[in-house]
C-alpha cells in the first residue's frame, strides 16, 4: 500500500470508501436495484471479494446511485460460486454463477446499464406463477 503524503490525499481516500460503503446499504427505497453477492464460505473460496470489489468498482464508475451492492449468505448453488443475484423492482431475480471480477464488470455493463441479460451465465431465475 502506497503511503500517504497530505491531509487532502487522506480525506480523499476516507471519502471514496465512505462512498463505497454507502453501496452495500439497501436504504428504504423499492425502486432501488439489488445486486447480493454471495459470501458464504463456499463464495469467499472461490474468489466473491473480487467479485464484489469490481461490482462496486464499476458501480461507483458508472454513478449508479439507485443500485446497491449487498453480502448474503449462501444461495445454494456451491457449485457455480461467486453467485450474484440481480433483484429489480417488478421482475424476477436474476442468478448468475461462476462470476469472477470480469463478468462482474460484464454484468454491471451489459444487464444493469444495457439492459440485457447475459444469458451464458444465468445460472437460474426465479419465475412467480400464481397457482
Amino acid at each position: 500500500m502506497a503511503k500517504i503524503k497530505s491531509l487532502d490525499e487522506l480525506k480523499k481516500i476516507r471519502e471514496q470508501a465512505t462512498q463505497n460503503t454507502g453501496l452495500r446499504t439497501t436504504g428504504e427505497n423499492p425502486d432501488r436495484i439489488i445486486l447480493a453477492v454471495g459470501m458464504a464460505t463456499c463464495g469467499i473460496a472461490a474468489g466473491a471479494r473480487e467479485t464484489l470489489a469490481a461490482l462496486v468498482d464499476k458501480v461507483t464508475e458508472h454513478k449508479l446511485e439507485n443500485v446497491s451492492v449487498i453480502t448474503t449468505g449462501c444461495l445454494g448453488y456451491c457449485y457455480a460460486e461467486p453467485l450474484v443475484e440481480v433483484r429489480e423492482p417488478g421482475k424476477d431475480p436474476i442468478r448468475y454463477g461462476n462470476v469472477d471480477a470480469a463478468r462482474a464488470i460484464e454484468i454491471i455493463e451489459k444487464h444493469i446499464v444495457g439492459g440485457a441479460l447475459l444469458d451464458n451465465a444465468i445460472l437460474s431465475q426465479e419465475v412467480n406463477r400464481l397457482e
